[in-house]
């Protein structure tokens, strides 16, 4: 077995240490998400913890972890009589990113339970990860169904197992650990809270410390026993520390004060529903046995503040994490004593919160002298030869539903059809491997002609493996939505840009929702730049969004290549995963030789390959030539304005891609 590096170890991440230390305390808080960069010591840290918990005693030969001493009168292996047990280590289960939901739950055996009648059960990882740590990495890239699996355990202490009217409980209580970067996409608010504690990790550029990193590592490398043993005795007290604050956690007292500045916390900071305050409460409850003490003070309400609110404040993917803790010292102070607070304080200069007012006069990018336009839309001077400062954003809105022709299998999502493991029934095959859904219709009438061949005499149905059928089921998929940014000059001399950036941010939230992902394209001057290849984190694609200048002509073929290149090598790495284009322009072609043949040329290649495409259409003004939608003819796709893009336009037009595609075609 492996030597685990020692927990106290770690260089530096002072915040991770203490939130898993605390849940470690008491597992009531909810567990920890860890968030931050690559090769931070996040799995590092929690793999390390896991040997610092205490012992736990189980029963005899039960594969459920049973404590003897109140053994789960519900346990698949008992009932189990109340006495002596065996103690074992904790354990820490990790659960991969490509698990199957049978490897998480279990899987029943619907072939016995059919013929015999028999609940025969296969454990899965919670099971396994009873009374221990469930450890999930990278858990933003999890499939959606089976992180609503595993924090619905997690709230209820408890795995069902249900499969055609045939159904095994068993008790799963564990710590949860999550790591994510959050490069590789973001998980929903709604999952965020599920989460009881959050921490944000970086590496430290104090040189000293990466040196001491450095050093403990190479010296782990070379002799991991020898390097354990040389920590091995802070370890034994960090251990026996963690067994003497579980010990006073009941003692704890969580006086109204503390409640009182808890609740005026979470109002302050205006997080949804409940669930913050009372992870607020265990958590400073957790803080004052750690410290081996009795009463919770405001010093652990406020450390327990920054440990549970900051991803609990995020409203959409767009919204950078945190909490301001000039604001959460002034809410601690207001309410430290329920007989004080009465007279307001000064609110300082800019009001409440000491925020300074806004500054009269120009507000950066957004009133900055923009260079006059040419007769053709380009810019005439301006710096870096014609690029223009990059301008912010309209407001986003809700967009219509744009989607893949045709049934898919790609991953699990929530935009286009697709054969998927979750849906509504269209029909049964033949197993292709394990037998995951029943057909039990299906299975039947496939065993019914037999019964006389085989013996039949008793009321139970003869069902042999060859009888099983497997459900077909259609769901939704997720997409690579390939978004194709036209930023010359031509979108910028009309000011349209703010408006644009609009609307691809509010695409991006939706491919957020419906679970895509993302990439980004942008084309001006002489050439187009992948400004972000295909990821699911669509914050780093409304980020480059926000910075992205404009300015010089307009290289549309130049766009239409690169993305064309884009989807050639994503296809080779995710072959399941169904493209759609999401071309941004007026339609305009200049630079070059023949600039508006070239760029039919380059929309054709994608018509050839059956790439699902939309052009949004940016032009404006009283006279529109309509290149737009002459592109979209090209690619085979659609055109929607900016208007028509809003879900409540006047239009009322439900704009999906394959409708301009068939139209065509009929024609």
């Amino acid at each position: 077995m492996t030597t685990p590096f020692p927990f106290t170890a770690v260089v530096g991440q002072d915040d991770l240490r203490l939130a898993l230390l605390l849940n470690a305390v008491s597992p009531a808080v909810g567990g920890v998400l860890v968030r931050g960069e690559k090769g931070t010591a996040k799995s590092t840290a929690v793999r390390a913890l896991s040997a610092l918990l205490p012992e736990v005693a189980v029963v005899p030969g039960c594969r459920f972890s049973c404590d003897p001493s109140a053994p789960d009168p519900g346990c698949p292996d008992g009932p189990h009589e109340s006495g002596h047990g065996t103690a074992r280590p904790a354990r820490m289960v990790e659960l991969p990113v490509g698990a199957s939901e049978d490897r998480l739950v279990g899987a029943l055996d619907i072939e016995r339970a059919l013929a015999e009648g028999v609940k025969a059960f296969e454990p899965g990882l919670l099971a396994d990860a009873h009374r221990g740590i469930l450890y999930v990495d990278e858990v933003n890239l999890l499939h959606d169904h089976l992180v609503d699996l595993l924090l619905d355990a997690a709230a209820m202490g408890a795995s069902y197992v249900e499969r055609e009217g045939v159904s095994v409980r068993h008790a799963a209580r564990f710590l949860l650990v999550g790591t994510m970067n959050p490069e590789e996409g973001e998980l929903r608010p709604q999952l965020l809270d599920r989460f009881g504690l959050t921490v944000e990790v970086a590496a430290s550029r104090e040189p000293d410390q990466r040196v001491e990193v450095v050093r403990r590592r190479l010296a782990y490398d070379d002799d991991p026993a020898a390097f354990a043993a040389r920590w091995a005795d802070e370890e034994a007290v960090v251990r026996a520390r963690i067994v003497a604050a579980r010990e006073l956690l009941p003692q704890v007292r969580l006086g109204d004060g503390a409640l009182r500045q808890i609740a005026a916390t979470c109002a302050a900071f205006e997080v949804d529903g409940m669930r913050a305050d009372i992870v607020m409460a265990r958590t400073a409850t957790a803080l004052a046995a750690w410290a081996g003490r009795t009463e919770v003070l405001a010093e652990d309400v406020r450390q327990a503040a920054l440990l549970a609110l900051p991803h609990r404040r995020r409203r959409n993917p767009f919204d950078a994490p945190g909490l301001d803790e000039d604001k959460l010292d002034e809410t601690l102070e207001e309410f430290g004593d329920p007989g004080e607070g009465d007279d307001d304080p000064d609110p300082g200069p800019g009001g409440p919160g000491g925020r300074p007012a806004p500054e009269d006069g120009p507000q950066g990018g957004d009133t900055a002298a923009r260079p006059e336009a040419g007769e053709d839309g380009e810019p005439q001077a301006g710096p870096g030869a014609g690029e223009q400062t990059a301008v912010r954003a309209g407001e986003p809105f809700r967009t219509k539903a744009l989607s893949v022709p045709g049934l898919g299998e790609g991953a699990a999502g929530r935009r286009s059809r697709a054969r998927t493991e979750h849906g509504r029934t269209t029909g049964a095959r033949r197993p292709r491997g394990a037998l995951t859904k029943v057909h039990l219709a299906a299975t039947v009438r496939a065993a019914a002609p037999h019964q006389r061949a085989r013996g039949r005499g008793g009321p139970g149905l003869v069902v042999r493996r060859d009888d099983l059928r497997q459900a077909v089921r259609e769901g939704r998929e997720s997409n690579l939505v390939l978004f194709v940014v036209d930023a010359s000059g031509s979108m910028a001399a009309r000011q349209r840009m703010s408006a644009v950036k609009g609307a691809v941010l509010s695409l991006l939230l939706d491919a957020y929702q419906r679970r895509d992902k993302v990439g980004l394209v942008t084309f001006r001057g002489s050439a187009a730049d992948v400004a972000l290849p295909p990821t699911s984190s669509v914050d780093a694609a409304a980020a480059r969004l926000e910075s992205l200048p404009t300015g010089g002509r307009t290289p549309l073929a130049a766009g239409l290549l690169k993305a064309h290149d884009v989807l050639r090598v994503e296809r080779l790495r995710d072959p399941a995963r169904r493209p759609l284009l999401v071309v941004v322009t007026d339609g305009r072609a200049t630079g070059g030789p023949e600039p508006v043949a070239l760029a039919g040329r380059a929309a054709r290649l994608f018509a050839a390959g059956s790439v699902a495409s939309v052009v949004v259409d940016c032009e404006s003004g009283p006279v529109r030539l309509g290149l737009a939608g002459q592109l979209a003819g090209e690619l085979g796709g659609t055109a929607v304005t900016l208007d028509e893009l809003r879900a409540d336009s006047i239009a009322g037009l439900v704009r999906d891609v394959q409708g301009a595609g068939a139209s065509r075609r009929a024609a």
